[in-house]
């Protein structure tokens, strides 16, 4: 393709984003807005599904035609199963796997110019045939030379080859975002709340690292060093000499989907546990390493069964038999593959989630308006006297439920709720701050994939025994706090009276003195202001009674207009030139 094609190309396709998101805020503007302003809420909520399903078709159809980014948009909105209604997520929860593979040719010519040797010299065995297409590169399985296999102890192998000028896709994709979120800006709802051109410039500062591969691998070795006494957690290792800015290649750990329900029971795995362990592991990661994967994408989380121990030696008869309930069937671990994109948790927000999650799991509605305030996402400035009884309320009749609870509530009660204090939650100054567009993504795709394993599943079993443990390590850290304070206060108590012999010391002898003047002046100045106003008042008394006493007595009221002129010099003039020295 000549430049001029492909600059016509992208412009082509900044154009067609740029469309679909018009029309798309266009419907949301006249169904959601105008309507119930009409009376014809009706209308508008009868229509809401079907318009809800042929938006997800036709994003559908706009992701897998233009990839890039678009798919990455896609893949989130699919994972909300506990947000977004099933007309949405399960349109596009097909996004994962039909991204169209880029030809071998073009994949070969691309991964020779960056190892600077052919594939031949390179790899033992390439295959053509891609494992995964990805919406921003393509894998293909491969098997190391004999000497790389001999310095790696590898073998079989997985290469993530780039897609051929998705830098400049990723460029056009960045743009027509950066305009949608300017017209954001302008819808009050939305702008009062999100900072949607700093959103923007998060996601693509995360998709710039995303499609440099070395920053990838550098934060897959950062993710096995954290894990590294994990036996609940995989991930594979990195061939460093056969990996650039644009091809990684990595041992290869593919094994059981994590949202193959049927493969995982066949392989004797309970899919209700692995939703429990990968919640336990994704909790690790954002209270224990602030350093969360956050892509947990079905494509990205494989269940890798695990041998079960060798058996104990034989004992003697007398002696009962050692217990081996650890080798039954069914153990696993969870191997992440994709660390492009990693949410780093800064200490001040991780320390607000744990309060959050702490408030959350103990029904503490204060506790969590508190933590809400200390992450940024309520400013402190909010009245939260009618969000704490809406947060009480809401525990006392939901608290507890899992999502499939959840479902089988009468939408009645979610409707009076919502009608009840839904004027409250608007008026409220909500935001979402910066460093929380990565996070919300990795706790919605896991939110979304433990209900998609477990129908069953709550996040309140998942989190409690966390928050518990949380919770002592905090207890321990207030005690030491206020051991701290305690020993300074001690500190000071001491020398309190040392100090007070020495001031009542130097007022005998007279050397105490004080510094005044500043504090004259000010009052000097007020003093001066305040005549000046008295100056006005009685400038404005007299012009208003000598306007009216001008019919009735003229002379009188000539006088007192003409006389007051004299305090209006005064307040104008007064004090000109006579500034001191503050």
């Amino acid at each position: 393709m000549t430049d001029a094609a492909a600059r016509g190309a992208h412009r082509a396709r900044y154009r067609r984003i740029l469309s679909f998101a018009g029309r798309e805020f266009l419907k949301i503007w006249w169904f959601e807005l105008v309507l119930p302003r009409l009376g014809m809420s009706r209308v508008a909520e009868r229509t809401r599904g079907p318009r809800m399903q042929t938006f997800a078709r036709r994003f559908h159809t706009l992701a897998v035609e233009l990839g890039g980014l678009m798919i990455k948009v896609g893949q989130f909105m699919s994972s909300r199963l506990d947000v977004l209604p099933p007309e949405i997520t399960k349109e596009l929860e097909g996004l994962q796997d039909e991204v169209p593979a880029v030809p071998t040719a073009a994949i070969r010519a691309l991964a020779e110019a960056e190892l600077g040797i052919p594939l031949e010299r390179a790899y033992a065995w390439f295959d053509d045939t891609p494992v995964a297409a990805a919406s921003l590169g393509q894998v293909h399985r491969a098997r190391l030379a004999a000497l790389d296999a001999a310095d790696t102890g590898l073998e079989d192998v997985v290469v993530k080859v780039q897609r051929p000028g998705i830098d400049e896709i990723v460029a056009v994709d960045l743009a027509a975002l950066r305009r949608v979120a300017r017209w954001l800006t302008r819808v009050r709802l939305v702008a009062d709340r999100v900072d949607a051109p700093a959103l923007v410039e998060e996601f693509a500062e995360t998709s710039r690292e995303e499609i440099d591969y070395l920053h990838e691998a550098a934060s897959a070795e950062r993710f096995r060093e954290n894990f590294a006494d994990d036996p609940r957690v995989g991930m594979p290792e990195i061939v460093w000499e056969r990996s650039t800015r644009r091809v990684l290649t990595l041992s290869d750990v593919t094994a059981i989907k994590i949202n193959d329900t049927d493969a995982l029971r066949a392989a004797g795995i309970d899919p209700a546990q692995v939703a429990e362990v990968f919640a336990e592991v994704m909790f690790d990661q954002v209270f224990t390493h602030s350093f969360v994967h956050a892509d947990p994408h079905p494509g990205n989380i494989f269940v890798t069964p695990t041998s079960p121990p060798s058996p104990t030696p034989p004992t003697p008869p007398t002696t009962p038999p050692a217990d081996t309930t650890d080798a039954t069937p069914g153990g696993f671990r969870l191997t992440f593959i994709d660390f492009g994109m990693m949410a780093e948790i800064p200490a001040s927000l991780r320390d607000g989630l744990r309060t959050l999650l702490i408030a959350v799991t103990g029904r503490d509605s204060r506790g969590l308006v508190a933590a809400a305030q200390e992450i940024g996402v309520l400013l402190p400035s909010a009245d939260t006297r009618e969000l704490e009884r809406a947060l009480t309320a809401l525990f006392a009749r939901f608290g507890g439920m899992g999502f499939a609870e959840l479902s089988k509530v009468d939408p009645r009660e979610f409707r009076d709720f919502a009608e009840e204090f839904g004027d409250m939650v608007r008026s409220l100054p909500l935001q979402l701050p910066e460093n929380m567009l990565l996070l919300i993504r990795a706790v919605s795709l896991t939110s979304g994939m433990c209900s998609g394993l477990d129908p069953a599943f709550n996040v309140w079993d998942a989190a409690e025994p966390y928050a518990g443990r949380l919770l002592r390590d905090e207890s321990g850290t207030i005690v030491q706090a206020f051991a701290s304070q305690a020993m300074d206060t001690m500190n000071t108590t001491w020398r309190l009276p040392k100090r007070i012999d020495d001031i009542i010391t130097r007022v005998d002898d007279g050397t105490v003195s004080f510094d005044t003047s500043r504090l004259e002046r000010r009052l000097d100045r007020l003093e001066g202001i305040a005549r000046r106003i008295a100056s006005g008042v009685l400038f404005a008394a007299m012009l208003i009674g000598g306007a009216l006493l001008v019919p009735a007595v003229p002379p009188l009221g000539i006088t007192l207009i003409c006389v007051s002129v004299l305090p209006l010099l005064h307040s104008l003039f007064a004090g000109v030139g006579r500034r001191g020295p503050r």
